[in-house]
């Protein structure tokens, strides 16, 4: 289905969530993708499982050494410090906002949207994120909405987005499916 196809992953060097990460990263593998872990540091990312440590993952790329037109996708994990972190290195906004300049699909879960806040591209979207960010995405210009998945087509990028775990089943098969197109 994505043969030939890489999506980027892109997570600060520590507080992803876990399952926000692999759950994704196996539904793009398993689809035939190439996952890549783009960072703002090499090295390793410490991921965790709400508050608690858990795995680390090998960074494949920076994003000072990437740009949106190196890939297909983007998949923003949440956890609350992942995307807290990145919208405060402007080479993670910048490669964020690149994939909504080049049209490509993007996928955010939980509390990554904070980092599509600041890469200023959730105005006029209709998007779902983790209860708490409702406000900061209201006032940015997004239309929130509590449910299981939003899939936004509003200009030339689908734009894919879930709450929480719970929701990765659903979150994983749109954003395949926004990566197919």
């Amino acid at each position: 289905m994505l043969q030939g196809k890489t999506i980027a992953f892109l997570v600060a060097p520590e507080g992803t969530e876990q399952v926000e990460l692999t759950e994704p990263w196996r539904a793009v593998q398993e689809a035939g993708a190439t996952p890549k872990l783009v960072s703002t540091q090499p090295g390793t990312i410490q991921a965790f499982n709400h508050l608690d440590k858990a795995d680390t993952f090998e960074v494949d790329t920076t994003v000072q050494d990437v740009s949106a037109a190196d890939f297909d996708g983007l998949v923003l994990p949440g956890g609350v410090a992942n995307p807290d972190n990145l919208r405060m290195d402007d080479e993670a906004v910048r490669f964020t906002r690149g994939f909504f300049d080049a049209g490509k699909p993007v996928a955010a879960i939980c509390h990554a949207p904070w980092t599509l806040i600041e890469a200023g591209v959730v105005g006029d979207r209709a998007v779902t994120s983790w209860p708490s960010l409702r406000t900061d995405l209201h006032n940015a210009g997004a239309s929130w909405t509590d449910q299981e998945v939003m899939v936004c087509k509003n200009g030339p990028n689908t734009l894919v987005t879930s709450r929480k775990p719970d929701d990765l089943k659903a979150f994983c098969q749109a954003a395949i499916d926004a990566f197919d197109h």
